[in-house]
């Protein structure tokens, strides 16, 4: 499997000569020596298993009020963008504090974070429906995405520490796939309660759900054993972040991400108000809706190992950005049922290529894993804003057909960051392994 998805395989550590006493080969170790967690094994599963709930939690949570905004700003009599503020102060605290809550789960352990974030945000989750006041609210929902900015980067390093190589991507790919669950039901499942109930029932009942899930969490995920703690100094932290963003492979695989995330963020802020519009004119419940296609993600995010078996990291990067491209193009149509096929293949080729993006920089960064997946995160969430603020411009400027011309010129770097890296793995090809004597 080729060792990084952009980017030519690097040599780490010294390459002793071989005298003419020495063995002429070197046998590897053995599976059966690797006492990481492989398909089949003893804890995969249950980690498997806890690692996609914390998915669902932190996704349902960090997205639980965007289906909401029109009853939340009828309810404290605030506009659209005031009210917009509960989702936007979520994604940014979690943006914001993902590099030190990283930092925490390299000197605390990955475990111990992500129970700890976990326990503040469902804390908060049931706070949330008291709320007096619609600053209260967002303030909240702050602190909920600052705890929630533990789970992302923990769950990717302690994947990479605790899952043999050959079985990480398939790993990540699952909790990805938590993931678009979580996002699914936190504006899905709100959006009918609140229908029938109110937007405070909702979110209470959602936070009702994330306890579940947090506590089956702790429950089912095995210790870690091959954790090393880390050092909280600033300036090892500093030099860690240094030695990542100075390294082309990762920096490669952060603007990959961003720019999916770019084109996800853009096409599903703006489609409510496409749909809502003529020959649609759907119902606002019948919109929410359209966020069960996020069970696309789930599928095509925990099939992204069996993908990178048989293309490769960098080929299944090319099919993840190649069927985004082909949704885009068939969302144009003015056929509902094209849109709605429009919207399968952008989010099917989103969550492929995260999957795949996500889990090259687990398997790339040697040291400090958590702070090379807490920079991917925060490129991802600038990603996300990027896309939800320029697809609407592009949607009020040239309607549709602007927000996909957005996500096409997304999709076109993705190709171009990965054509990069090809030529440079061929480069280092030609050059062969470095020698350390």
């Amino acid at each position: 499997m080729p060792s990084a998805s952009t980017e030519a395989p690097t040599t780490v550590g010294a390459v002793a000569t071989v005298s003419a006493s020495a063995p002429k080969t070197v046998s590897a170790p053995k599976a059966a020596s690797d006492s990481r967690m492989a398909p089949g094994g003893p804890g995969y599963r249950r980690m498997s298993l806890a690692l996609f709930l914390a998915g669902v939690a932190t996704f349902a949570l960090l997205y639980s009020t965007q289906a909401l905004l029109p009853l939340i700003s009828g309810d404290f009599g605030s506009t659209a963008s005031g009210a917009s503020w509960t989702v936007a102060a979520a994604t940014g605290a979690l943006a914001l504090f993902v590099l030190p809550m990283s930092a925490l789960s390299e000197r605390f352990g990955r475990r111990t974070v992500m129970t700890g974030s976990l326990a503040v945000a469902v804390t908060v989750g049931l706070l949330v429906p008291f709320a007096p006041s619609l600053g209260a609210l967002v303030v909240l929902r702050a602190v909920q995405g600052a705890a929630l900015a533990g789970v992302p980067a923990s769950a990717t390093a302690y994947l990479a520490e605790e899952v043999r190589p050959k079985a990480l991507i398939t790993a990540i790919g699952l909790f990805v796939a938590g993931n678009s669950v979580g996002g699914m039901s936190g504006r899905v499942v709100t959006g009918w309660v609140a229908q029938e109930w109110g937007w405070r029932v909702a979110l209470g009942v959602l936070g009702v759900i994330a306890v579940g899930c947090a506590v089956a969490f702790r429950l089912l995920l095995p210790a870690p054993r091959h954790f090393a703690a880390g050092s909280l100094r600033p300036r090892v932290l500093v030099r860690t972040v240094k030695g990542h963003l100075s390294d082309p492979l990762l920096c490669r695989l952060y603007v990959i991400g961003a720019l999916f995330m770019t084109v996800f963020g853009a096409v599903y802020t703006v489609i409510g108000y496409r749909l809502a519009d003529a020959p649609f004119s759907l119902p606002q419940g019948v919109i929410g809706s359209i966020f069960l296609v996020y069970l696309v993600g789930t599928v095509s995010a925990s099939t992204a190992g069996k993908l990178v078996g048989r293309l490769g990291r960098r080929g299944a990067l090319y099919l993840a950005g190649g069927t985004t491209t082909a949704g885009l193009f068939v969302s144009l149509s003015d056929s509902l049922v094209l849109v709605l096929l429009g919207l399968v293949l952008i989010t099917a080729g989103f969550f492929a290529g995260h999957a795949v993006a996500s889990s090259s920089v687990s398997h790339t960064a040697k040291r400090g894993r958590a702070q090379a997946s807490a920079l991917y995160q925060s490129a991802y969430y600038v990603g996300s804003s990027a896309g939800s603020t320029l697809g609407a411009v592009a949607f009020h400027a040239g309607g549709w057909a602007g927000t996909v011309s957005l996500g096409l010129l997304a999709v076109a770097g993705v190709v171009a960051v990965t054509v990069a890296g090809s030529r440079a793995a061929r480069v280092a090809a030609r050059r062969g392994p470095v020698v350390v004597h």
